[in-house]
């Protein structure tokens, strides 16, 4: 019996699901489906295959319970509301509290067994007394869940500076590590402000490219090797890696903007 991958939950979370017994979904059909959560609504994405599952960072498992009909649109619109009341209601406990937190998102699970509040903090934050005040005001299982800025932007944030839906917001499943080194490599601005996505850290689409970045960096000398090409020989004073090329100075002082296939050896 085929399985099937599906995205589910307001951080998009990845898994491997069961369809009902003879069952069979198409790509993009909104479904009901059980996760060691609760009952969720999700998205099926394709259909599963170990290869598939093995590419998936901690993917999660359940089985699709049916397909989103009618009354289920209807009960998630009316559950979404609930989440605004229920996210302020949470923020007036936080600030009668003192609470160093704040809170981002609130996700009420389709089936109701549980409220997940999303918060942003500095420090460890002690919320038993929270939680025991929203579990008395919901008669329900309370989660709270603390993330990084990150995080709230792939919850939050809409476009990016690209004109295009955030990352973080549509494909990304989790966040790569990004650093001011592959911002270097690919001779991107050195200004935060212009090389910083919604969140305020490095934009992932640097991540996305280093690869290609690393791969084609191999190809060329460094700047300092002394090469021979058919124009000469010369050193090396600058990369243009995604051209694939150097920039060269010949022992005549010519300098000259050299292909990596006409470097024929190093000295």
């Amino acid at each position: 019996m085929a399985t099937y991958i599906v995205r589910h939950g307001i951080m998009r979370f990845l898994g491997e699901f069961d369809p009902a017994p003879a069952a069979t979904h198409a790509r993009g059909q909104a479904v009901v489906a059980r996760t060691e959560r609760g009952l969720e609504q999700g998205e099926v994405l394709c259909e599963a295959n170990p290869s598939l599952v093995g590419m998936l960072t901690e993917p999660t498992r359940g089985q699709i319970h049916r397909v989103l009909s009618e009354e289920d649109r209807i009960e998630a619109r009316r559950l979404q509301e609930h989440e605004e009341v229920e996210f302020h209601r949470c923020n007036d406990f936080i600030r009668e509290r003192k609470l160093q937190m704040e809170l981002v998102d609130v996700e009420h699970l389709f089936g109701g067994e549980r409220i997940i509040f999303y918060f942003l903090a500095e420090k460890r934050v002690d919320f038993r007394e929270l939680v025991k005040d929203l579990a008395r005001e919901y008669r329900t299982r309370i989660e709270m869940r603390q993330i990084g800025v990150r995080d709230e932007a792939k919850l939050l944030a809409d476009y990016g500076d690209c004109g295009k839906p955030v990352c973080c917001n549509t494909h990304m499943a989790v966040m790569p590590p990004v650093s001011m080194r592959m911002a270097k490599l690919q001779k991107s601005t050195l200004d935060p402000s212009k090389i910083s996505g919604r969140c305020g850290r490095l934009k992932c689409c640097l991540r996305f490219e280093q690869d290609v970045y690393e791969e084609f960096q191999k190809e060329l000398p460094p700047p300092g090797a002394h090469i021979v090409t058919p124009k000469g020989k010369g050193k090396v004073l600058a990369q243009e890696i995604l051209a694939r090329k150097v920039l060269v100075e010949f022992e005549d002082g010519r300098r000259i903007v050299v292909p990596a296939e006409d470097v024929l050896s190093r000295i």
